[in-house]
């Protein structure tokens, strides 16, 4: 299988490693050089700088992990050719073009996979089978507090000038810190309600919101509020769903999954898998994505939860702007 990859920074690197160590070969890249990292690892691959010479290689697969408002630039004439996407999330910065996609991809007739790896975390997909069994009732309230401290993520280079610092590329809290937007809609269902307030931090010296409070309103009436932060020492990652016969706590920093049980009355334990490290998640959806593209399997987080998890954040950023409710219906999504 041919693989072309878009963007060759931190996650462009993942992807290849991935990949490279569940045995695919055949790679060619797609690169604007402007990354800071070595590149010593694919001197032996072709590498391209315009999207229309790389799909002349015929690839089978994209992996699309440039910039986050470069995504579409590559995806959409991708998808056109017929080739199977990992998109990585968010799939854009606006809304913008998203329809052009969702057209290519239908007249391409790949397949496409959205890059929220957190779908795979052994903890997080626990919490699907707890909820599908019912075993805290009916969930009824859910909290997430999310707070990484930007400067240290890429120490390598000026965080100021990496996409997540920049408007122009998509970056900003809330697009950055998109997941629990995802993985909360496909735990507890679809998003009736939003609003959300929003704030930038001057000591971080970056144009984009910095800290951001949402609150959700789900189509089955449990009610949540997701806070993001790109200013936390230590960080922290967190999850708490409130239901009628119990509760759920994740930690997901320090791998901790807790649940009560209303006819216990105890807290149990769910021990993380032993050896489990952050790069599980994306070997997960990489070999998932490779049974994608085989057609054994149908993608987990489809074009439409990407889309889904565009509007949410595009809806955060619209109400922090107006102070207002954005409202979908229940139902409606």
């Amino acid at each position: 299988m041919k693989i072309l990859i878009a963007g060759f920074g931190s996650i462009g690197r993942r992807h290849f490693r991935n990949l490279y160590a569940l045995g695919e070969r055949d790679f060619l890249f797609l690169r604007s050089t402007h990354s800071t990292l070595p590149d010593d690892e694919i001197v032996e691959f072709p590498v391209e700088t315009e999207i229309e010479a790389a799909l002349e290689h015929k690839p089978d697969a994209v992996v699309i992990s440039n910039p986050t408002a470069l995504h579409l630039d590559v995806a959409i004439p991708a998808a056109e050719a017929g080739c199977h996407l990992l998109l990585e999330k968010p799939i854009s910065h606006s809304m913008e073009r998203v329809d052009e996609l969702q057209a290519a991809v239908e007249s391409g007739g790949g397949q496409v996979l959205v890059g929220f790896q957190f779908r795979y975390h052994p903890q997080l997909r626990q919490i699907a089978k707890l909820l599908a069994n019912d075993d805290i009732g009916q969930p009824l309230a859910v909290r997430v507090h999310w707070g990484e401290y930007l400067p240290g993520w890429h120490p390598w280079e000026d965080y100021r000038q990496g996409f997540s610092a920049r408007a122009d590329l998509g970056g900003g809290v809330i697009l950055t810190l998109t997941h629990p937007l995802d993985y909360l809609r496909w735990l507890l269902g679809d998003v009736a309600a939003l609003w959300a307030f929003s704030s930038q931090v001057d000591d971080l010296e970056i144009a984009v919101e910095s800290i951001a409070e949402i609150g959700l309103r789900f189509g089955n009436g449990v009610l949540g509020t997701v806070h993001l932060n790109y200013i936390q020492r230590p960080h922290t990652h967190q999850l708490e769903i409130v239901g009628a016969q119990g509760a759920i706590r994740l930690d997901i920093i320090e791998k901790t999954l807790r649940v009560f049980k209303a006819s216990t009355g105890e807290w149990e334990i769910y021990s993380t898998p032993e050896g489990f490290e952050r790069n599980w998640m994306f070997r997960d959806q990489t070999a998932h994505f490779l049974a994608v593209t085989r057609g054994d399997e149908q993608p987990l987080c489809t074009l439409d939860d990407g889309i889904w998890a565009q509007k949410l954040a595009m809806a955060a950023h619209e109400s922090a702007r107006s102070g207002r409710v954005v409202a979908w219906g229940a139902g409606t999504n």
